[in-house]
């Protein structure tokens, strides 16, 4: 995610989540309380930005072929999350941060437990 002379950038298999405001109402118009509204253990939102995966090991040249010269390339396994989905996740590993002014979830791929993404 850029501004203007900043960057955010997301690492390792973490996802940036712009989560929605929690209701503070029920269904039938009863507002809740702060501390009701905390205790929710799944919360939502957009992501806004995803990490490159999980980093995989380097794969082991052989001793036998000392001349080979293998240019060393990080290398991911792919996330699943991408930016524009609409994911549910488990609150309690979420960790808030904010950037410019907004308040952004930092959120590890595997607490990730629905993603709804438009055709």
């Amino acid at each position: 995610m850029k501004t203007k002379n900043r960057q955010l950038i997301v690492v390792g298999d973490k996802v940036l989540i712009k989560p929605d405001k929690p209701e503070e109402r029920t269904e039938v118009g009863l507002y809740l309380p702060q501390s009701a509204v905390e205790k929710e253990k799944v919360q939502s939102g957009h992501v806004v930005s995803t990490g490159p995966g999980v980093a995989l090991p380097e794969p082991v040249l052989g001793e036998d072929e000392p001349w080979r010269q293998g240019e060393r390339k990080a290398r991911y396994l792919p996330m699943q999350a991408e930016p524009g989905d609409y994911a549910l996740f488990l609150k309690k590993v979420a960790v808030e941060i904010k950037f410019d002014n907004e308040e952004y979830l930092v959120v590890p791929q595997a607490a990730i437990l629905v993603l709804m993404r438009a055709d």
